[in-house]
């Protein structure tokens, strides 16, 4: 093609991006941005489903409308179920507007094997060795006993679909009284998780705080060689503290996943205590109203 040719076909297309550019852009009405601040408000996660957000009077000041543009808004957002109006009552949120903090619901505290259901794996242990031992100082400190108070150990590598994708160690709290080792073998063999099992036993599990710690894993190391590691590779590492009750440490745990093995994302949003004004910013005729007034002598 002749370069003259190209230059045509290149003036042609640019002006044609030229003429669509100067065609006007509806301009957003004052319930849409209200709409659109409510929803950015409630995904920040100051609220959860449930909690009462403050009355409508609050709200449409804090956005700088009226309280008809702020109902016209808050109807939109009820009927998506992003927040539920009741009547002498007020308004709560509904369900969350944005996805899961942490992929595989992971903010929501579950077991492993919960989460290979629900991808169609299975789960089988292998390697299997259940011990015990003195806890020692890292987890004596993390589960508050004595370094050389004894406790339930047990190690052994997750299988998922015959590939191996997990090295886990997990101490149990002396205080809880778990199966005879046979039992707890068959469980944990069958792809069950320490937390299953505390759960079954009917502890009222409540929370966990878990750290996430990038590793290297060399093949020469045990777990890189249970893992099948044939290099140097960054893997993922867990380490969980299991609380019930109110503050009440049960179990400690420290798993190493094989690359893929765990997919962890988390979404951060920063927190408002309140929507953001709309008015201002647009140049709305409140604002232009209330500058009005003002200029009058």
């Amino acid at each position: 093609m002749a370069p003259e040719e190209v230059a045509a076909r290149w003036r042609r297309s640019h002006g044609s991006n030229d003429a669509r550019a100067e065609q006007p852009q509806r301009r957003p009405s004052l319930v849409d941005s209200a709409e659109e601040a409510l929803h950015i408000w409630l995904a920040g996660g100051r609220y959860r489903q449930g909690d009462r957000l403050p009355p409508e009077h609050e709200v449409a000041t804090m956005l700088g409308v009226s309280r008809g543009t702020l109902r016209s808004a808050l109807r939109r957002l009820e009927e998506r179920g992003e927040i539920v109006r009741r009547q002498g009552s007020g308004t709560f949120v509904g369900r969350s507007g944005v996805p899961a903090a942490l992929g595989e619901r992971l903010e929501r505290l579950e077991p492993y094997s919960s989460l290979a259901e629900r991808r169609g794996l299975t789960l089988v242990s292998v390697d299997l060795n259940i011990e015990r031992r003195a806890v020692g100082a890292e987890v004596g400190e993390a589960l508050g006993i004595a370094p050389i108070a004894q406790a339930i150990a047990v190690s052994r590598t997750i299988v998922a679909n015959e590939a191996p994708v997990a090295v886990m160690f997990d101490v149990v709290h002396p205080k809880v009284s778990l199966p005879d080792d046979a039992q707890l073998r068959a469980s944990l063999e069958r792809g069950q998780m320490v937390l299953d099992v505390l759960i079954g036993l009917g502890v009222p599990v409540t929370y966990a705080r878990t750290r996430v710690i990038p590793s290297l894993l060399n093949p020469r190391e045990r777990a890189g060689k249970l893992l099948g590691v044939r290099r140097t590779t960054a893997v993922l590492e867990l380490e969980e503290l299991i609380y019930a009750g109110r503050d009440e440490r049960v179990a400690y745990s420290r798993d190493l996943f094989a690359p893929g093995g765990l997919d962890v994302a988390v979404t951060r949003s920063l927190e408002s205590t309140r929507p953001t004004p709309i008015a201002n910013s647009r140049g709305s005729r409140n604002s232009r109203d209330a500058g009005a007034r003002t200029r009058r002598p």
